[in-house]
């Protein structure tokens, strides 16, 4: 397998450089490296999917899936500094880069591998722009994990590509039970809110 993003270990040198990025009308200052997704600029996608939903506030315990270097969760911890937010990545330089951004942010962020997020763990919000280029059944697999994860009542918001199944995924994620509605639909992607609609437990 070449050198991808979702590579756990980049095969490539460890080159570093800084992006700038405006989130919620806030500036930040992000540190990216070769290995990692879109380390030239905050990815179109996730730009869309952070212009297209009002930043949460409150407490809570909320999830940025796929997390690359950080930038939604980083700006979540800053935007509900009562929250709990982890981030989750397969990438190790990527898990490396989230936490340096979170403490050049000021906020605690939990940067974890897939496997080290503590079990019975319930999220009120997933964020991600998943990988769609792992192909379906992994994709599927990957989501109905972490949407298996959503506290009843939760919410996940997805941003994915119309020409990479952007309809096709929010068909699919209302027929596993999670209802699914577009949100917005901007440069070619599709922001998408899914629930768990379920009741808490007894």
């Amino acid at each position: 397998m070449g050198d991808h993003f979702f590579s756990a270990e980049p095969a490539s040198a460890d080159v570093r450089r800084t992006v700038e990025a405006r989130i919620w009308d806030k500036p930040y200052v992000f540190t990216t490296a070769t290995g990692v997704f879109s380390r030239d600029r905050l990815d179109i996608g996730t730009s869309v999917l952070l212009r297209s939903v009002e930043p949460p506030v409150g407490s809570g315990t909320f999830l940025d899936l796929g997390c690359g270097y950080g930038p939604i969760a980083c700006a979540l911890a800053v935007e509900a500094p009562d929250a709990t937010v982890w981030a989750v990545d397969v990438n190790n330089r990527a898990l490396e880069l989230a936490q340096l951004n979170a403490e050049a942010a000021g906020v605690a962020v939990h940067v974890a591998l897939p496997d080290d997020v503590p079990e019975g763990l319930l999220f009120d919000q997933i964020w991600s722009n998943p990988a769609i280029h792992i192909g379906k059944a992994e994709l599927h697999k990957m989501l109905l994990h972490w949407l298996g994860r959503l506290a009843p009542g939760g919410v996940g918001w997805f941003v994915v590509g119309k020409n990479l199944g952007g309809d096709s995924l929010q068909r699919w994620m209302t027929e596993q039970g999670y209802p699914c509605t577009r949100v917005a639909s901007a440069k070619g992607f599709r922001v998408l809110r899914a629930t768990n609609a379920g009741t808490a437990p007894s």
